[in-house]
């Protein structure tokens, strides 16, 4: 990590789900001019409120946060839209003479930004309806094998029910014969500079040094959102014609498991031990990204909610930064 005091600073809050990343924005914006940009690919989606475990109104009012409630459930948003809408933030707030904070957990997203996006081929709608087809006969796991053939390390990398990335490597592959692994190759071969280079950018981490802790949070938090409407909001989102688990926004985390337990497809128990596990799944990914995050401040994961830890913690985050900074 390079710190160049006459570049301005932009900061990323990163963590696997249920980890406390938005607690830690809130309290740093205590002590920082800083203006927070959610990196979440399911808060930028109108009505998924509690499953995607939203700030609520209350701390969204005295906390605010871009790229949340962009987007329409019925509509798919992608890396490189994420990447357009946080450049453009990131500029206001700098021009705004604050400090940008990119908090959240989709991994991907960090790294677009970061890295730069590949010059992707277009969606061919015609390989994307035979590899429907072949999930629909075979199973995302059976395509999550053929990607591996072809591409280990990037399979390497994805759930094997993970329907979006696994289609979409798929498609690149055969429609152009090169797989997803060489276009990020490519990324960081390219000498053209990067948007993020302009900025010294602190990379934070939180990550539990124990996981069973952080699947203990991961239980609860998914009880509170049962306890807390979930289900009703699964079935208000179900209700309109326009949205199918086909969708993005449908497939996220516990609305998937949620839908389908008002399909039928197994009783409610079952559903609560797929929510959880699909959580623990993605929290799983998301601690695989950021073991080998480069230049990433870790910062420990706490039981509960409590003030001293969280002060300790924000000393901790302001201890590296450069007093110009702050």
């Amino acid at each position: 990590m390079s710190i160049d005091s006459q570049k301005p600073l932009l900061i990323m809050l990163m963590g696997p789900t249920a980890s406390g990343k938005t607690d830690v924005a809130m309290a740093l914006s205590k002590v920082l001019p800083i203006d927070i940009i959610s990196v979440d690919s399911t808060l930028v989606y109108k009505g998924l409120n509690i499953g995607s475990a939203k700030p609520s109104r209350e701390e969204l009012e005295q906390f605010p946060h871009r790229l949340i409630d962009i987007c329409d459930p019925a509509e798919s948003y992608s890396a490189a839209n994420f990447c357009r809408d946080a450049e453009r933030e990131i500029n206001n707030i700098v021009n705004a003479k604050r400090i940008p904070i990119l908090v959240g957990g989709s991994m991907m997203y960090f790294k677009s930004l970061l890295d730069g996006l590949a010059d992707m081929p277009a969606t061919d709608p015609a390989i994307r309806q035979a590899i429907a087809l072949e999930a629909q006969q075979e199973g995302w796991p059976a395509l999550h094998a053929k990607l591996e053939l072809v591409d280990p390390d990037y399979a390497a990398q994805l759930h094997p029910n993970h329907s979006q990335r696994i289609s979409r490597a798929l498609e690149v592959y055969r429609g152009s014969g090169i797989t997803m692994t060489q276009y990020r190759q490519r990324q960081q071969d390219t000498s053209c500079p990067k948007f993020l280079d302009k900025f010294t950018v602190i990379c934070l981490g939180l990550l539990p040094d124990d996981r069973a802790l952080l699947h203990e949070r991961i239980y609860k938090r998914f009880d509170m959102m049962l306890e807390g409407g979930f289900i009703e909001e699964v079935i208000a989102l179900r209700k309109r014609k326009d949205l199918h688990l086909d969708l993005p926004s449908m497939r996220a985390v516990g609305y998937r498991q949620i839908w389908q337990y008002l399909d039928g497809e197994y009783d409610y128990n079952v559903m609560r031990e797929k929510g959880v596990a699909a959580t623990r799944q993605l929290a799983k990914r998301q601690i695989t990204w950021l073991r080998d995050w480069p230049d990433l401040i870790r910062l420990s994961v706490d039981k509960n909610h409590d003030e001293s830890l969280m002060r300790k913690k924000v000393e901790l985050i302001l201890s590296f930064l450069p007093p110009s900074y702050i």
